[in-house]
């Protein structure tokens, strides 16, 4: 299963894109911001293709997905959130709401059917991220 997020609107706070499973649209994403943003560190994880394993978070005591090989960093996962301050670096799913800044929405729920939909897959998953 391929996963790609195309980043499309950058503030100082955070950086929204879209999630495709399979070339198709799924869902919303917020990462913190690009570096180049000036932000505060932990900053969006690196453009690049990364394995995903499927293994237990130690913050949120579930299985959770976690790109695997980004540059300099560990634990990257894909989780649930509605804002920056909820994340440490890691990736968050949800629905972009053009009215609120640096924000998506409905994240537990489009992480419940995120993790449906990549456990149909038997072929394993990588993460494409540009």
């Amino acid at each position: 299963m391929k996963l790609q997020v195309n980043r499309e609107t950058f503030t100082p706070n955070s950086c929204i894109g879209s999630l495709f499973i399979d070339g198709v649209q799924f869902c919303n994403t917020l990462e913190r911001p690009l570096q180049e943003y000036g932000g505060q560190a932990p900053f969006a994880i690196p453009p690049g293709t990364y394995p995903i394993l499927m293994q237990e978070s130690a913050h949120f005591n579930t299985i959770t997905p976690h790109l695997q090989d980004v540059p300099g960093r560990t634990f990257i996962e894909i989780h649930w959130g509605n804002y920056p301050k909820d994340t440490e670096g890691c990736l968050l799913v949800g629905e972009y709401d053009s009215n609120v800044s640096d924000f998506v929405g409905h994240s537990r729920d489009e992480f419940q059917q995120f993790m449906s939909r990549l456990m149909t897959s038997t072929d394993g998953w990588e993460i494409t991220i540009g």
